[in-house]
């Protein structure tokens, strides 16, 4: 187990937030809830709903999950009571897609709406008006008024998060989305207190939402961030960029960096960084050891043995899944039996547990 706050994990294994691209105007439809249910049947030890919109214009695509009004805290809760029910943490992944909305879903080639759709296109804002590659609209800068107006709707969405029964929330800070784009040097020129090439400055933003978040959050509850370890480019964000950011958000009420990377130019993940079985590992591991926050790990982490080698030798704290569980939904129970727990079926809800027992699998 892994505690965090009051929020315990009963193992080290974590659903990551994964983007579905069903929603309707930001609401859950039947498919967000047999995807969770399958996954609060599946022995993980925590999941995370999928990046979620604090705005209707902080949406990648239009059929991005949302956490704006106050209608779609119904449907989230319904996510929540089904992880809750197998004793499983949940939380939610809240953030702004900035520079990267207005995006057509990926089965439709995730092209600009304004190629693809233009009368489904809005306007997208950055903090400046730096498109991602010369075949995006460019973004509008936001005002200060509109930096600050983000930072109430960070706190909306977290009160929200709140009634709908989440035990925690991740702020997305990475992978080129608005958060990110703040922080990184290639998508932030201002001239003011908000960014430029001076750290302080574009860090700023990310702080004051965590501030602002734990502001009206429970003491009680644990709030992540998901960071872009380096842009993976050059001029962009490095390793030591974000163990500083890593220990202001420490100090600012954050209490474990999930370690990505990439995306400020591109798909998200692009970096210089070729994938390969655990290729963002090392990000985690230096961040916990130079910032000492607790960490997860991603990217590519898909045998038991590899997954418990990056727990048992302290290079991060939870390691978490995306496509590896929807290959395998059952990865924690075939992780058991491989790693010689002593009660594989114990890490299956009990209905489940009790009659593969009973079957004589070896």
């Amino acid at each position: 187990p892994f505690s965090q706050r009051t929020v315990t994990f009963t193992n080290r294994l974590e659903l990551t937030p994964m983007c579905q691209y069903r929603a309707e105007d930001g609401q859950a439809i039947g498919w967000h809830f047999a995807h969770h249910g399958r996954f609060s049947l599946s022995g993980i030890g925590g999941a995370c709903v999928e990046s979620t919109a604090i705005t209707r214009d902080g949406r990648i695509t239009p059929g991005c999950l949302g956490i704006y009004l106050d209608s779609h805290v119904e449907g989230l809760a319904r996510i929540t009571s089904m992880y809750h029910d197998q004793g499983i943490a949940v939380g939610i992944q809240i953030g702004h897609a900035g520079r990267k909305g207005s995006a057509a879903v990926p089965l439709d080639g995730a092209a600009p709406l304004a190629d693809f759709d233009p009368s489904q296109a809005w306007e997208t804002l950055a903090p400046s008006a730096i498109p991602m590659t010369e075949e995006w609209p460019a973004p509008r800068e936001m005002t200060e008024a509109e930096i600050l107006g983000m930072l109430e709707a960070f706190q909306s969405a977290s009160a929200r998060a709140v009634s709908a029964g989440f035990d925690f929330i991740e702020i997305h800070g990475a992978n080129g989305y608005l958060v990110n784009s703040f922080f990184s040097p290639i998508a932030n020129h201002r001239t003011d207190k908000w960014g430029g090439p001076d750290i302080g400055n574009r860090m700023r933003f990310p702080l004051e939402i965590a501030r602002s978040i734990r502001a009206v959050i429970p003491d009680s509850m644990p709030l992540l961030y998901r960071t872009s370890a380096v842009d993976g480019f050059e001029d962009g964000v490095t390793i030591d960029d974000s163990i500083t950011l890593a220990r202001e958000l420490k100090a600012s009420g954050v209490d474990l960096i999930d370690c990505s990377s990439g995306g400020i130019v591109g798909p998200s993940g692009r970096a210089m960084d070729r994938p390969n079985p655990g290729y963002l590992v090392p990000y985690a591991e230096k961040i916990r050891r130079a910032a000492d926050i607790p960490t997860m790990a991603v990217g590519l982490i898909i045998e038991p043995g590899q997954a418990n080698e990056i727990i048992e030798s302290g290079r991060a704290d939870l390691v978490a899944m995306g496509r590896q569980l929807l290959d395998d939904p059952n990865f924690a129970f075939h992780a058991a039996r491989e790693l010689n727990h002593p009660n594989p079926f114990s890490v299956l809800p009990e209905a489940y547990g009790f009659f593969l027992e009973r079957r004589k699998l070896r």
